[in-house]
């Protein structure tokens, strides 16, 4: 029943896309709204800010997909405009709203990490709420499902055509409840962070994570060249950078020394397998979305116990 939108508009007259997204950005927006309070923050700082975010987030996801799919626009310019009929790309968003939040900080003389780890909790769940404007979009889906064993909501959508329709991945669902469960992390790990800033940090290392591996199950990826999906590369990049400040702040503080020792053990182990398996793929020539998948897995959960591992040994003595 649900393998198909009933309909892409909402009491017949407004797109879901739109209500949906809509509906993240108010519920990030409450969620902001108490982080603000809990962080001591000027009292209507998250109003303030909403009114720069928002539209540069909107503007910046626009642009971004417009970027990398101008193709899809040259022979219509005015198409641009219609964002209502999908087409924004939540790396755009968050790179518009980081603009805008820099500015804002810089305006109004407040910690930019703590405005960011504000917005963090929030932004994980309207990106949950919004990838559901995918499936009424009938969009955002993965690869064709042959098997009649997994040709079934959630495991797989059902997209209409002119020989009737096929059944294909629906790696929409998937992205929005990984990212539901790094909200949930957030939220319940909010007051453990270490610095000001820290929550931001985990927001990116973790929904990066995730779009690194359900990224290459799609279809409709954005293309540098013919075979490099962008969103892959810039998950990549991000959760790199993350480790990257963690474990210059884990050596900052504890030494290079400290890496020698035992409790690093998991994450050399991790490290070493994702790079074997990398090795052993290249070797043996295995190619094909198996073996895509797999080997992202392998560099998002080696990247995730890295982080951990680095983060953690901060507060021990």
């Amino acid at each position: 029943m649900l393998a198909t939108p009933p309909s892409r508009l909402f009491l017949g007259i407004v797109p879901w896309y739109s209500v949906l997204i809509v509906t993240g950005i108010c519920l990030a927006l409450l969620i902001a709204s108490r982080e603000e309070k809990r962080l001591a923050l000027p009292r209507d700082t998250v109003v303030d800010l909403a009114l720069w975010v928002v539209p540069f987030g909107i503007i910046g996801a626009r642009l971004y997909y417009v970027l990398f799919a101008w193709e899809t626009f040259a022979s219509n310019p005015i198409s641009v405009l219609f964002v209502w009929q999908g087409g924004l790309a939540i790396y755009g968003a968050i790179i518009g709203g980081l603009i805008a939040v820099v500015l804002f900080a810089r305006k109004r003389q407040l910690p930019l990490g703590a405005l960011t780890d504000i917005i963090a909790p929030g932004l994980a769940l309207a990106q949950a709420i919004g990838r559901w404007g995918n499936y009424f979009n009938m969009e955002a889906y993965g690869v064709q499902i042959t098997s009649p064993a997994w040709q079934f909501f959630p495991a797989a959508v059902f997209i209409p055509g002119a020989d009737g329709g096929t059944w294909h991945m629906a790696t929409f669902f998937y992205e929005s409840m990984w990212n539901l469960a790094v909200f949930i992390v957030l939220m319940l790990t909010r007051r453990r962070m270490h610095r000001t800033g820290d929550l931001s940090l985990w927001y990116f290392l973790l929904y990066g994570a995730g779009r690194l591996i359900i990224e290459g199950l799609r279809t409709d990826s954005l293309y540098a060249g013919s075979t490099i999906r962008i969103s892959q590369v810039l998950a990549l990049c991000i959760c790199a950078v993350v480790l990257c400040i963690f474990t210059f702040r884990m050596l900052k503080l504890r030494g290079e020394q400290y890496l020698l020792q035992l409790r690093f053990l998991p994450m050399l182990v991790c490290c070493l397998l994702a790079m074997g398996y990398s090795i052993y793929m290249a070797l043996a020539g295995v190619t094909g979305i198996e073996a895509s998948t797999l080997q992202c897995a392998a560099y998002s959960l080696a990247m995730i116990v890295s982080c951990i591992t680095v983060y953690t040994a901060e507060e021990r003595p």
